[in-house]
């Protein structure tokens, strides 16, 4: 068995690496052209890579609430840094693989079921998983009000498209608050096996993992259901960080457009207005890229949509293909960062 985490370790690791390479050779602008727009960025990106490392923390915080909700006293064998690395690699791996969480969700399952046992560990990452899904939903439905708040200043524009869009985004997040809730009273672990049976060429497997595992996906349920049922505390929590996290993250963007000379007027005031307009750019482009979350790493589709969100803020559409080059660099540190982690560090 230690053989075969050994393998699946390496395996987690290579997909990693490949996806570096890959994502180096489908640049949409020459390396002439990447330099001198990292040269542009210089001292700054500094902050932009290392605030990654507080938006990190405050997502390993929100695991680590869930984990201690679901295992109780036994989350202190597993220590915070152990946790943060863990998020850090999970992370990684999600950016270099399809449909994101086929990567790092499986991972964190493997190494955090040494410390906690399988099912425990299956139940908390798939717990955190939904976590940061729900903290995604909370982030667009919010932004509706921080865009109406803008309209209402007389800093945004506001039209029957806008309101079509907004509205849009309102209904979809208010089904996904419904659909996210049912899970979390009910467990999904069977829902999810259950799902892959309609997958042309998996319909067998399926139904002889749910035979064979029926037991066990049932306890993972609980454990998912008795979370939300018995420890609003650590449920709650988990959410405010995961959704703090989200605001964190806005400030790169905000650094991006503080080095383009873009700070509403300046002052206090106007560097808020600025951060207001980074939380929406953010917004928009992660719900742009979660619709069309299949592609590795969202490769064209994370760049489209800061295009589109910037120039939507009646900003030039150069400035969100800087932005989209700047914060696709900081993925492929911080998948290096994740890989090196996978195989330097050893608890």
């Amino acid at each position: 068995m230690k053989w075969t985490k050994q393998r699946l370790n390496n395996l987690f690791f290579f997909i990693g690496i490949a996806a570096v390479v890959v994502m180096l050779l489908t640049f949409d602008v020459s390396f002439a052209e990447l330099w001198d727009n990292l040269c542009r960025a210089g001292y700054w990106l500094i902050p932009i890579i290392g605030v990654w490392l507080i938006i990190y923390a405050l997502n390993a915080l929100a695991w680590r609430s869930i984990i201690r909700g679901n295992v109780g006293d036994r989350v202190e064998k597993v220590s915070f840094w152990r946790i943060y690395r863990l998020t850090i690699t999970g992370y990684a791996l999600n950016y270099a693989t399809p449909v994101g969480g086929l990567g790092g969700e499986p991972y964190r399952i493997m190494e955090l079921s040494k410390d906690i046992g399988k099912e425990h560990a299956s139940s908390s990452v798939i717990l955190y998983a939904m976590m940061h899904f729900l903290a995604h939903f909370w982030l667009w439905f919010t932004s509706i009000f921080f865009y109406l708040l803008l309209v209402a200043i007389g800093d945004l524009p506001f039209d029957t498209t806008v309101g079509v869009v907004l509205s849009g985004i309102a209904v979809f997040c208010l089904l996904a608050f419904w659909v996210l809730g049912k899970g979390y009273r009910n467990g999904v672990a069977v829902t999810i096996i259950g799902w892959t049976s309609k997958i042309p060429g998996l319909k067998g497997w399926s139904k002889r993992f749910q035979e064979r595992h029926a037991e066990t996906l049932q306890t993972i349920d609980e454990q998912i259901s008795a979370l939300h049922r018995q420890d609003k505390r650590a449920f709650y929590s988990s959410l405010l960080l995961e959704y703090l996290s989200r605001i964190v993250q806005a400030s790169e963007i905000l650094f991006m457009l503080l080095l383009f000379g873009v700070d509403c007027g300046g002052g206090f005031s106007g560097i808020l207005l600025t951060y207001c307009h980074s939380i929406l750019i953010l917004s928009f482009t992660s719900l742009f890229a979660n619709l069309i979350g299949f592609l590795p790493m969202q490769l064209g589709v994370q760049e489209g949509g800061f295009v589109l969100s910037i120039a939507a803020l009646g900003l030039s559409a150069a400035l969100g293909i800087f932005v989209s080059i700047i914060c696709r660099v900081r993925e492929i540190i911080w998948i290096f960062i994740g890989m090196i982690l996978m195989k330097v560090v050893k608890e």
